[in-house]
């Protein structure tokens, strides 16, 4: 299957990670870190990117970039390319170093840059053992330089995060702000399964969708929709059966007993609203999330065998789809 391309274009900004192929340790000691930041001094100065945070991890990294000019993929080119080139040469070795292709996450850095530049922050002490007890004591991060207990690189641009912080005394307020911890969107976002290729809100979304970005776009209707919260599924699949919404949140009696329209509710919540088992299963009391996965595995089977059965199913995803980004269902 085709790898999806990425999302480029002029000024973005991104949240980019990647890790050692097999998890293996791509930072050996401060050789390779130093070998490594000397490759975000050439993305700068060569393709004028703009690094604004970065942590380097044992075995992976993070970086909050911004692309003036567009050119996201030279500048990842060069960094992931280079570097695995001059590890090589610190080890002795040869061969990949990265286990695949880095992630990128388009920021609406008018809504997250912040967020995203205290998650990035705070790595160093969100791992199942904290590898130090003050952010400010990791030497790997920019963290150090952006509450001033180091000089920053040259090509580290704080601008951007300070202005999102709106207070004079930056390094303390800044200090502050890492230090109350990630907010719960950023930690769920950040502990999907998939975590999608934007972090911004509907409206951010539906602008890239918009500008048709070329050949160069990472970007579908899937990607641009939001989760449709469980209620709103609900609520559209009764009116479509013209039923109540108490039918299909509750079981019927009966051993084999079928009701279809809850069975397709469930599994429009686990592919359009990208709703857990466990939150599908509190929402119709089911017992067990494992009943609203067999469940959903029924309804997958009838729907292969019943063609009339999987239009209305893709007609309710459709329309679904449609109302989230801005037509009515009804």
């Amino acid at each position: 299957m085709t790898r999806p391309l990425r999302i480029q274009y002029e000024n973005a900004t991104y949240h980019i990670m990647n890790r050692g192929r097999g998890r293996q340790v791509i930072f050996s000691g401060p050789d390779y870190f130093q070998a490594f930041l000397q490759c975000l001094d050439e993305v700068h100065k060569r393709f004028f990117a703009e690094i604004q945070a970065y942590c380097l991890m044992s075995n992976h990294y993070h970086l909050l970039i911004k692309t003036p000019r567009g050119n996201l993929s030279r500048i990842m080119r060069h960094i992931d390319g280079v570097y695995t080139q001059r590890h090589n040469r610190l080890k002795n070795t040869d061969g990949a170093l990265f286990r695949g292709r880095y992630k990128a996450i388009l920021i609406d850095s008018s809504s997250y840059q912040l967020q995203v530049s205290r998650y990035i922050h705070r790595n160093p002490l969100e791992t199942r053992k904290p590898l130090v007890e003050d952010l400010a004591d990791y030497p790997w991060s920019s963290y150090p330089a952006y509450i001033n207990r180091e000089s920053a690189h040259s090509w580290l641009n704080r601008d951007a995060v300070y202005g999102e912080l709106g207070s004079h005394k930056r390094y303390q307020a800044y200090r502050n702000y890492v230090e109350q911890g990630n907010d719960n969107e950023m930690t769920q976002f950040y502990q999907r399964t998939r975590i999608p290729p934007i972090l911004g809100s509907l409206d951010f979304k539906q602008k890239l969708a918009k500008r048709k970005i070329s050949k160069d776009a990472e970007i579908s209707q899937r990607e641009i929709r939001q989760p449709i919260p469980i209620k709103a599924i609900i609520q559209a699949v009764a009116n479509h059966y013209q039923i109540s919404e108490q039918s299909l949140v509750k079981t019927k009696r009966g051993q084999g007993a079928r009701n279809i329209p809850r069975w397709i509710a469930m599994k429009l919540c686990q592919e359009c609203g990208e709703a857990k088992l466990t939150d599908i299963a509190k929402a119709f009391h089911v017992g067990h999330y494992s009943t609203v996965s067999k469940t959903i595995g029924r309804l997958n089977r009838l729907v292969s065998e019943d063609v009339k059965l999987a239009k209305v199913f893709n007609r309710l995803s459709q329309d679904l789809t449609f109302c989230l980004m801005g037509d009515p269902m009804i």
